[in-house]
């Protein structure tokens, strides 16, 4: 043969070879994409029946979304094979390392995970016409909204519609009809407040109601608001440390429930809208008349975790504020919100460390390239704080952890406590040493919130952490004209707990 009939079918025969290789690379793209190849490693049985019982699959029009279509970027996009064998690689890794009866698969229903695992430009390939004839004139709203501001705020389709992948029964998509029922097992409707008569724990009975709150006495005295630079974990907004007093208070010995929150509810609700600054001035001024409370919210804002004694949740610092006052005005006592000096006294319960129990926080803590080699040490931590390696992605009842040493439970986890103050990050460098009831800066544009949440490591839920609101990014998704001023659409583990002050009487 020639040169040149040798290069020909040398090229014929790599062409051919590169034809096979495309087939099957192809054929096993195709097989290793279908919901049984991806049910091998995905053994969890509730995933394939929530699949099973969403409008993905369960329809009208028989149309059936497979797992690869919501999972994978669309077929044929740039990054398909790479998120392919990314996503491959790990659900192999994760199917030989991890106990399939050890896996939350609540938890992974939630949107903070959905978000990472769902390709939004996927929901897009297959819903091109955002407008269908039937759409709703909210829906036609929202998805105008979407449309605006899908790449300023980083929004994507389940946002809004989380369970259309995965059914979840306490999950819906509009707005909430009516009040939910609440759970106390007490029938009396109570018709008069609790006297007091002395400084100590009392149980606060709500008239007109059948709920009641339990209040801790808390004693005054002086403490070192902050931490100190050596403390593991320390922020910059945390220091410098000022000797602070603070007056005797009640504190409510767990965040503001569900059932407290929704018989302020089914008593105010309206569609009114107050300004906040009015609440704020009111408020501090001890001007309670009638109460213009919150308006329905959108969804079901306990996340489907559920009620009762659960802590109340994603409603603003504006709404904690009008519950305060409502409460005041039903009990002829003031109720606010702590101070944040109040808030750390409280926390620490007579102690110094970086918690209100021995233990330092990198020996909790998760954070740090040691913990490849060795998991962190849970068993103390979990008995006290609701926090991400005990709470399963999702708030408890109080009745998981023991109260600190002043008597209040889950003052550093659960969820996000508001305080009274305006935050600022020199806030204690603007403050004297050896002040008295301090109250924070005088103005400020986000409010300071305190303790943990449920998803938070153990760095972040030690005593002195400090936080704020962040007003606009928490109503991201909401596409309402103006926003609602009393519940956030993108902050899960946001709450509070009430303080009363003491009467004059009894100081």
């Amino acid at each position: 043969m020639s040169r040149k009939t040798t290069y020909f079918l040398l090229l014929l025969a790599g062409l051919v070879l590169g034809v096979i290789l495309m087939i099957l690379l192809g054929s096993a793209m195709d097989k290793t994409s279908t919901n049984e190849y991806c049910m091998s490693c995905h053994v969890h049985p509730d995933a394939d029946a929530a699949w099973k019982m969403s409008v993905h699959y369960n329809n009208d029009s028989g149309v059936k979304t497979d797992c690869a279509a919501c999972h994978l970027p669309p077929k044929g996009s740039k990054g398909y094979y790479a998120a392919k064998a990314r996503t491959g690689m790990k659900d192999v890794w994760a199917y030989i390392t991890k106990d399939k009866d050890e896996l939350d698969f609540e938890s992974k229903k939630e949107l903070d995970h959905a978000v990472k695992i769902v390709y939004n430009e996927s929901c897009k390939a297959c819903h091109v016409n955002l407008f269908p004839s039937g759409i709703s004139d909210d829906g036609v709203i929202a998805h105008l909204y979407y449309q605006e501001h899908e790449k300023e705020l980083g929004l994507q389709c389940i946002s809004c519609h989380l369970d259309v992948g995965h059914h979840n029964p306490n999950y819906q998509h509009k707005k909430m009809t009516g009040v939910p029922v609440r759970t106390v097992s007490n029938e009396e409707i109570y018709t008069e407040p609790r006297t007091l008569t002395a400084f100590e724990n009392f149980e606060e009975t709500i008239p007109g109601t059948p709920v009641s709150l339990k209040m801790v006495a808390v004693p005054g005295g002086s403490f070192l608001l902050g931490s100190p630079k050596g403390e593991p974990f320390h922020g910059e907004d945390e220091s410098p440390q000022r000797n602070v007093t603070v007056s005797s208070f009640f504190m409510g010995e767990v965040e503001v429930t569900w059932d407290q929150y929704w018989a302020f509810y089914a008593e105010t609700m309206s569609e009114g809208r107050t300004p906040p600054e009015t609440v704020y001035e009111r408020n501090a001024r001890h001007e309670l008349d009638a109460i213009s409370g919150p308006t329905p919210p959108f969804g079901n804002p306990d996340q489907g975790w559920g009620m009762g004694d659960r802590p109340a949740l994603t409603m603003t610092h504006y709404a904690a504020e009008t519950f305060c006052e409502w409460l005041s005005l039903k009990t002829g006592k003031h109720y606010r919100l702590p101070t944040e000096a109040e808030w750390e006294y409280a926390a620490r319960g007579g102690t110094a460390t970086p918690y209100f129990f021995e233990g330092s926080p990198k020996k909790f803590s998760d954070r740090g390239f040691w913990r490849h080699f060795s998991k962190a040490d849970t068993a103390l931590i979990a008995s006290s704080i609701v926090y991400a390696a005990n709470s399963k992605g999702r708030t408890a009842e109080p009745s998981q952890v023991r109260a600190n040493p002043f008597g209040l439970k889950n003052m550093n986890g659960n969820v996000l406590e508001y305080c009274s103050d305006w935050y600022a990050p020199d806030a204690y460098a603007q403050l004297e040493d050896g002040a008295v009831d301090p109250t924070g800066p005088a103005g400020g544009e986000e409010h300071v919130v305190r303790g943990g949440m449920y998803a938070d490591d153990a760095a972040d839920v030690r005593s002195a952490s400090r936080r704020h609101t962040e007003h606009d990014a928490w109503l991201r998704t909401d596409p309402q004209n103006p926003k609602s001023i009393w519940w956030y659409s993108d902050i899960k583990g946001i709450g509070f707990r009430v303080v009363c002050e003491v009467p004059e009487v009894l100081r």
